[in-house]
Parts: C-alpha cells; structure tokens; sequence
C-alpha cells in the first residue's frame, strides 16, 4: 500500500503540490480562527444558579429554596450531576452537563426550569444564572489608582461607568467589582421613638420605598400644547430622606428624621483587596466568555479602556494587575522559535552530510505544512491553542524532523545502490 501510495504520488507530483498548497492554506486559516489561550479549559460544562435570600439560616435556605430547585432541575436532558450548597442568606446550584452540550442550549433548559420553579419559591425570590464563563474565564484584573478620590468615590466610578462600558467588549462574559465601598442611605431607627409614637419598622420601610419613585399622570392640551404630569420622587440627597412623612399625628408629620438618623455610608464587607500591602485598591476582573479567544479578548478589553480613560476624572488611571496575554504571547513565540530553529538545524545538518539543497527543500517544506495542518485537527475537535496543545506541536516538530532526515537519507542510500546495479 505505501509502495503504491509513493508510486502515484512521485508520478503526480504537480497534484501532490496542489494538495499540500491547498492543506497549507486551510492550516492558515485554522491558526487564524483557533481559539487562543494560556491555560487549557478543564473545567466542567456547567451552568450555576445563584439565589439570595439575606438574613436567612443555611437550613431555611436549603430547605425553601435548594431544595425546591434541585428537586427540579433534576429532569433536564444531558444533565450529569447536580451539586449544591447552601449557605447563609445564598443558595448555589451546579448544574453540571455533558461534554458535548452546548452551553447556551443548557442555559436555556435551565432558565426554563426556573421559570416553572419560581411558584415554589419565597414571594420576591427570583434565581438568576451566573455568568457563562468557565473556572479559568479571569483573563483580565486591573485597578485604579487615584490619590485624591476615597473608596466609595473610586467603586461608584468602577460600578455606574467603568463596568457598564467593558461589558460591551465582544467576548466578555462580565466584569466583576471588588474593593472599595458600596455607597448607600443608612437609616438608624431608635426602638424608643418607634414605640412612643405607634410606629412600625414595616411603616418606615413601606414610607422610604414608596417616596423613593417617580409617579406618572395624564396628559392635557393648553392651547394646542402637550403637557405630561408627572411626580418626581427619587432620593437626591440625605435630606429628602430625613423629611420623608411615615405618618401623621393629627395634623402633624412624623418624618424619618424624628424617629431616626440617616447617614451615607457604605455597604457591609466581609473583606478587604490590598494590592503588594500598598493599601486597598478599586478594580474589576474581566470574565470571558465560554469559547472565546482570550488574546483576542485582552486586546478588544485594552481598546476599550483607552476610549474609557478619556472620560475618567482627573487624575484616576488604570493600573493592569494581571494580563494572561503576556504569557499567551510568549506561549505562541516559543513555537515559533522553535520550529525556526528546527527549521535552520535541519538545512545545515542535510546539507553538510548529503550535499542535496533539494532534500533540504523537502524537508524544509513539510515541516510548515505539517504544523499548519495540526491546527485543522484543532479546530475540529474544539481544541484551543494553549500550553499544553502548542508544546504537544513543539515536541512533535522534532519528530517531523527525525522523519524527515530518516527519509531523505534512506532515499539516497536506495538510489545508490540502484545507480551501482546499473553501472555493474
């Protein structure tokens, strides 16, 4: 078989040309579209349900929200194994699938799910879908550096502008926030003043949700002009929330400022990001999306925040504090170097001992051809470029090499032994 394979090829040797072109061609092209990463994707095909019930007990939430889920999502199609955790005042369910499931039809089965399973719930407890990334999705960390802003200035600036305009990057699944204070109204109710003047803590909540909205009315023409009537209502500043009526006493009101104190703070924190024990710091981890060409990512990510620094105020700046390019880079460059150098090798070493440029050539040729045709199998079954796979190539290009040599110098062998024949 290999005789008449080497028979055909040697008298079609134009069409034996055509095809390794055409192969190089697609190998290109695969390199091109071949998913870039540092680290290969281990982790399971899963979909996380996360579902917050503050102030709760660990029991309470596997018992009233847990429970009901998983009990479920048990019948969902490719479903593997499904692993859960309750803690206090949060549920988490892994829903985990098989291999060759889709990510995106497995969200999907399972946000149908947890639409029919939103009646057992809690009234006001609504699961949501984490993030479709995967355990090795944090591709990006960055924070900023001010020394004229606080905390709660610098994580406002990161949740309401930064934040918003990275999540538009293409690829990006999302970008979390970490450090800093989460500004909010804090109302201190004295116990005291409630109970003197007949006063619930429901009321104070129902008053303060209620005055914190725009109300909208009709519309009326004056003399051929529109009018919209509307109440705004929102909460600007701590004063309109101090003079906020929860009931009346007669003709007087009793407004949250006699019952309470109202301060801006910030939000409860169960810990701190310091950075190289310089202090705490503002950030954001970007989050890839499943599938997605990290390189390609960190680039898109990086374009972004330059159009972002130019709306940032005075003297806020990024600082990258992990970047996976970089390693990815370096990755991409040592397969290049070496299949250079394996390339270089090859040409001294054929043509010092065989004095042949042509089986140099050949050998030269397939090396190239070889490499660029692996990125199609790649390609095929769902392989990204990452460490593993592009060291895998690396090790094989001195195979590729080894075969090469072996060939061409038992081809000359053989024809000098016929030429010897002949010349007998």
């Amino acid at each position: 078989m290999v005789e008449k394979l080497i028979s055909i090829s040697l008298r079609n040797r134009w069409i034996v040309l055509l095809v390794a072109t055409i192969l190089f061609g697609c190998g290109i092209y695969s390199v091109k579209q071949n998913p870039i990463d540092a680290i290969p994707d281990l982790s399971e095909n899963q979909v996380i349900v996360y579902t917050e019930w503050m102030g709760r007990s660990p029991q309470i939430i596997e018992d009233q929200i847990t429970y009901p889920l998983v009990s479920n999502l048990q019948g969902i199609p490719k479903v593997k194994n499904i692993r859960a955790s309750s803690m206090f005042g949060m549920s988490f369910i892994y829903v985990v699938f098989d291999d060759e499931a889709d990510i995106y039809w497995a969200r999907t089965r399972v946000l149908e799910r947890l639409n029919y399973a939103q009646r057992l719930l809690p009234a006001d407890i609504t699961p949501t879908l984490g993030p479709d990334g995967t355990g090795v999705g944090h591709i990006f960390w960055y924070t900023l550096n001010a020394s004229n802003y606080d905390l709660g200035e610098l994580r406002a600036l990161q949740d309401w502008y930064i934040k918003l305009g990275l999540q538009t990057v293409k690829g990006v699944s999302e970008v979390a926030s970490f450090g800093g204070f989460q500004k909010q109204y804090q109302i201190t109710v004295d116990p005291h003043k409630l109970t003197y003047n007949h006063i619930s803590i429901s009321d104070v909540m129902n008053a303060v949700h209620s005055n914190n909205d725009d109300v909208g009315g009709r519309k009326f023409e004056i003399n051929d002009a529109a009018y919209i009537v509307r109440g705004l209502g929102y909460i600007k500043n701590i004063e309109e929330v101090e003079n906020i009526a929860v009931v009346s006493n007669g003709s007087i009101p009793i407004r949250i400022k006699d019952v309470a104190s109202v301060q801006m703070g910030g939000d409860l924190r169960l810990g701190i990001f310091d950075e190289n024990g310089e202090g705490e710091k503002v950030g954001g981890i970007v989050v890839m999306r499943y599938g997605e060409n990290a390189d390609q990512v960190i680039k898109s990510v990086k374009e972004k925040m330059n159009d972002i620094q130019k709306g940032l105020p005075a003297g806020v700046e990024f600082k990258i504090a992990y970047d996976r390019s970089g390693l990815i880079e370096e990755a991409v460059d040592s397969v290049k170097h070496t299949l250079i150098e394996e390339m270089i090798a090859v040409s001294i070493i054929v043509l010092l001992f065989l004095f042949h440029w042509r089986s140099a050539l050949s050998i030269l040729i397939q090396i190239p051809i070889t490499v660029a045709s692996s990125f199609i199998l790649l390609n095929t079954f769902g392989i990204s470029s990452n460490i593993m796979s592009l060291t895998g190539i690396a090790l094989a290009i001195g195979v590729i090499v080894d075969n090469g040599i072996v060939m061409v110098e038992n081809s000359h062998r053989n024809l000098s032994v016929e030429q010897n024949k002949e010349n007998t």
